[in-house]
């Protein structure tokens, strides 16, 4: 019998348990968000990705098996990531298992990684190898009811220094985002 050294553990990512995942679900549903693209919220994340001069910007709603980015900005040209020179293509869900997203929302806080490989828990994240993210800044969407819809989320490729200013930016983003949607929903408009 020969030994084998222990294999280096790349991240120690484990996806948080989401017990209000069934509930969320109901509740985006009755809000009328989470199944269809919605053209404000694609302004929204543009908006967001020029004020952080983020090349990508989401509008997260978070379900049980899955994320769905109800506001997208991606560059036009996707980077090239990968050794075959292929580009990652971005599309509007991804596993909830993939990115930081539901870490926010399970923690119900802002989360700033200025580089994600410097956190073990989050440096083997698929989003890091598959789309090349580097660096995180997101805030969850806290609605009236204390429920957390999903978040919005500001990303790059290289290492950012979001700092405080990035952060307080976040916060105050998601939570203009909650009023207008709160506000769509009891009057019947569009966000």
């Amino acid at each position: 019998m020969s030994y084998e050294p222990p294999r280096p553990v790349r991240g120690l990512l484990l996806t948080p348990e989401d017990k209000e995942a069934p509930a969320r679900v109901r509740r985006l549903r009755a809000l009328g968000l989470g199944e269809r693209p919605e053209p404000a919220l694609d302004a929204f994340a543009d908006h967001l990705a020029l004020l952080t001069g983020a090349p990508y910007a989401m509008v997260n709603f978070i379900g049980e098996e899955r994320q769905f980015f109800a506001g997208l900005r991606v560059p036009a040209v996707a980077p090239v990531l990968r050794e075959d020179g292929g580009r990652a293509e971005w599309g509007r869900t991804l596993p909830r298992d993939h990115g930081f997203c539901p870490h926010a929302v399970v923690r119900r806080k802002a989360l700033v990684l200025e580089d994600v490989r410097d956190y073990p828990r989050f440096a083997g994240n698929p989003v890091v190898d598959e789309y090349g993210i580097h660096s995180y800044l997101g805030a969850p969407l806290l609605d009236g009811t204390g429920m957390a819809l999903g978040t919005v989320c500001a990303a790059d490729t290289g290492p950012r220094a979001w700092g405080r200013e990035g952060l307080e930016t976040i916060k105050a983003l998601a939570a203009e985002l909650v009023v207008r949607i709160e506000r769509s929903a009891r009057d019947g408009l569009p966000i």
